[in-house]
């Protein structure tokens, strides 16, 4: 098969053979597959529409940095920050929980799953505190649940309402009974928040599970969510090996939670704000 063997000289003199990485397209990381209709989207195209699929509307994760830069005004400030996680419980699994923690610090640039703003949502001035699912999945330990504390107290001082954009898969277990107090540390700041009558307004998104939608995700006065977000306590597997049951179509997603009664609404990303803005003048009238 001499036809099919490259000669030496094939690119000429002193040249080479252009290797995979020179050769590759510059293509990587243009275009993304929709998880909701498995269609693929240009990145841009997906990053101007919100990060919403322009054909299914599915709603991609965004995170929290993105989440308060969409609702609140230019000039919003960034508050109650520098609480960084310890290791109570010198916990290690695959590898050491201090371990997750730097790499989870170093990836999202954040210091815990959470980030607290003050700012203007319009013309009303709010505290928001939105959840980063990128940091051990959203997982709620000591600094999340004393940052949201931080926030309903800042809330309750000020008479400003608050907003929550819940993001997790519930209670860090690598901290055991210690991220299990902040479900009760939470609920009892907000029930001081209700008694000052101060509007609370939770949104949740895909996903909110665990004992975050146990406690603070499922208190506020309005309870919404965006299309399609998985929000439950336990996962659809998990209850369907119990009960040995099939669930049915749709089980613990936004929509088959606001027929049962258990949300307020579903509002899709790009109608949010405007959303927020009236419920507020609602809730403060």
């Amino acid at each position: 098969m001499s036809w099919f063997k490259r000669e030496s000289n094939e690119y000429g003199p002193g040249r080479k053979a252009p290797s995979s990485v020179e050769s590759r397209v510059r293509t990587e990381g243009l275009w993304i597959k929709c998880v909701g209709c498995r269609a693929v989207v240009w990145k841009a195209e997906l990053e101007a529409n919100l990060n919403v699929c322009p054909k299914c509307q599915h709603h991609f994760k965004i995170g929290a940095r993105k989440r308060i830069e969409l609702l609140l005004e230019p000039g919003y400030e960034m508050v109650d920050r520098g609480l960084r996680s310890t290791d109570p419980l010198n916990f290690s699994d695959v590898r050491p929980y201090k371990q997750r923690l730097r790499a989870a610090q170093d990836q999202t640039g954040l210091d815990d799953a959470i980030l607290n703003a003050v700012g203007q949502l319009g013309p009303h001035s709010v505290v928001v505190s939105a959840m980063e699912y990128g940091f051990i999945g959203g997982s709620m330990g000591a600094v999340v649940g004393e940052t949201i504390a931080r926030a309903v107290d800042r809330a309750r001082v000020g008479r400003t309402p608050l907003i929550v954009v819940a993001a997790s898969g519930g209670a860090r277990m690598m901290e055991g009974v210690v991220s299990l107090m902040q479900m009760a540390k939470i609920s009892t700041a907000l029930a001081q928040l209700d008694d000052a009558k101060v509007p609370y307004i939770c949104v949740l998104t895909d996903p909110t599970t665990g004992g975050v939608t146990a406690s603070f995700a499922m208190l506020g006065d309005l309870n919404i969510a965006e299309p399609g977000a998985l929000i439950g306590f336990a996962g659809p597997r998990v209850i369907e090996q119990t009960i040995r049951q099939k669930l049915p179509e749709g089980f613990q997603r936004a929509e088959f939670l606001l027929e049962k009664g258990f949300l307020d609404a579903v509002v899709h990303r790009r109608e949010l704000k405007t959303y927020l803005i009236r419920a507020l003048e609602f809730l403060k009238g």
